[in-house]
């Protein structure tokens, strides 16, 4: 099959538009997911405190083009189901991204990271049963954008200053895991609420 044929396909199978996959908010998506290379390839360099504040900034770039793109695509009525799907997966590269390369510099890291894709794995296999049998979450509940945030500020402070303390590392680690802990127990509730719903539907 040519390349082509690919595409078609491809577009036609997830009903893709040129308009969806030029839509301003798919296009600051596109440019979180370039921004996720850079990242690593400047914290992996880095050396001195002026070369860890690079990668920090390109870290503040890509949350910032997270926040525009869900607020253009609300305000001016921008919503497209390719970006519901585009959205959510730059965001989940990129916390990838940032865990990865600081379980290489930072003892115990690991575990954070454990924490993170149990949490996702298992959330992502949810969301996927829920959506063939007809259900889905109404969009990010107030826990999960508090666990992000925090998850976000702590990635933020150990890639700027990472000649903290290790005491102060720890508590930084321990405290973005129990926000990621936290919502997980609270999107599983919501979850079993789906789940007697749909019990109930039958």
């Amino acid at each position: 099959m040519k390349l082509e044929d690919t595409q078609n396909t491809f577009k036609e199978e997830f009903n893709i538009t040129k308009s969806e996959l030029l839509a301003l908010p798919n296009i600051l998506c596109y440019i979180r997911l370039l921004l996720i290379p850079l990242f690593m390839i400047l914290y992996l360099k880095a050396e001195t405190n002026k070369e860890y504040y690079y990668a920090g900034f390109v870290v503040l770039v890509a949350s910032f083009t997270d926040f525009l793109d869900g607020f253009i695509a609300r305000k001016f009525n921008m919503i497209t189901e390719f970006g519901k799907l585009l959205d959510p997966l730059a965001d989940k590269l990129m916390q990838a991204a940032l865990i990865l390369v600081l379980i290489l510099k930072i003892d115990y890291m690991y575990l954070l990271a454990l924490v993170f894709i149990i949490k996702e794995i298992i959330m992502t296999i949810a969301a996927y049963v829920f959506v063939k049998k007809g259900k889905k979450l109404d969009g990010s509940k107030w826990f999960g954008k508090v666990s992000t945030t925090v998850f976000y500020i702590t990635m933020l402070i150990l890639i700027i200053f990472p000649r903290l303390s290790t005491s102060t590392t720890y508590f930084l680690m321990i405290t973005c895991s129990s926000f990621l802990i936290l919502s997980f127990v609270l999107y599983g509730r919501e979850y079993y609420i789906m789940y007697k719903e749909l019990k109930q539907e039958r």
